[in-house]
């Protein structure tokens, strides 16, 4: 009898039916549209929470906290990116393990039964006789063949497939990228302390006239910290000869006087500046000559 081979034929064929890329493939196809989510989540949160968009030029800017607080005796407020002191959700997957067992179990069994039963039996008689001139034979024969064959065969075969797999997928707050970190430094290194009503700085709040002028440097800061050199005045004639550098306002003055720096739209924010023509040196005090009495 030939060996059976169908069972492991069909352990095979059940092996390579089963879908590894789907089953492998689809955990890690989850894994990494759940990280994508995750990045996608970490920007929406940025964008809704720590920035702001200018509706008239849809520029984008860092939502800034304030604070009031007592510094040196006077009030002073301190503005702080909103993006610096909350945390910012990095979830990220950092761990994707997949355990996958396969158990194939086949049998196959064959029986083949064969039964022959064979049997024969013959017999023969002759006779002759001869009587006067002719002759008569007379013969006489029995003939019997019997035979049996019987033959069965059974055969008998069975298969089962059966795969687990355990999926275990740990996720936790990822390290901060490294252009993040950069951006948060940079917001961190801005932070400072300004006047809630803003502040107006000049080079000097006495000037001396040289040469029939005097040079006036005025920054302004609004309440936010920002410079703003629009915002800052004297009045209409001497505003007309202004000049801007930068962040800086440069007035030529002319006269000796008293000249108020003010903020439009801010009354409560104004500084005095006082413009004196060039001192006259004291002049020198002569002691009386002594006069000699004469001697005769």
């Amino acid at each position: 009898m030939a060996l059976d081979s169908s069972a492991s034929q069909t352990a095979t064929n059940a092996l390579q039916a089963i879908p590894f890329g789907t089953i492998i493939g689809g955990p890690l196809k989850a894994c990494i549209e759940a990280q994508a989510l995750a990045a996608q989540t970490t920007w929406e949160f940025i964008q809704n929470v720590g920035l702001n968009i200018d509706p008239e030029t849809k520029e984008k800017k860092a939502v800034n906290v304030t604070f009031q607080f007592i510094q040196n005796g006077e009030m002073v407020q301190l503005n702080v990116p909103l993006l610096t002191i909350v945390p910012i959700p990095y979830i990220a997957i950092n761990t994707v393990d997949i355990s996958f067992k396969a158990n194939i179990t086949a049998s196959a069994s064959s029986k083949d039964e064969s039964e022959e039963h064979s049997s024969s039996d013959k017999k023969a008689s002759f006779s002759a006789g001869y009587k006067g001139w002719g002759a008569h034979v007379n013969s006489n024969m029995n003939a019997s063949v019997s035979s049996k064959k019987d033959s069965k065969s059974t055969q008998d075969s069975k298969y089962s497939v059966e795969y687990t797999m355990d999926v275990n997928v740990k996720a936790g707050q990822d390290s901060m990228p490294a252009g993040m970190s950069k951006i948060l430094e940079i917001l961190g290194n801005s932070l400072q302390v300004t006047k809630p009503t803003g502040e107006i700085e000049v080079n000097a709040h006495r000037l001396l006239l040289d040469n029939g002028k005097a040079i006036l440097t005025v920054t302004y800061k609004n309440q936010e910290g920002l410079f703003d050199s629009d915002k800052v005045t004297i009045n209409e004639a001497i505003d007309k000869t202004r000049t801007v550098e930068g962040n800086k306002v440069f007035y030529t003055l002319e006269k000796a006087d008293n000249y108020t720096v003010k903020v439009k739209d801010n009354d409560k924010l104004q500084t005095i500046v006082t413009v004196m023509a060039s001192e006259t040196a004291p002049k020198e005090v002569t002691a009386p000559q002594q006069v000699k009495p004469k001697i005769n």
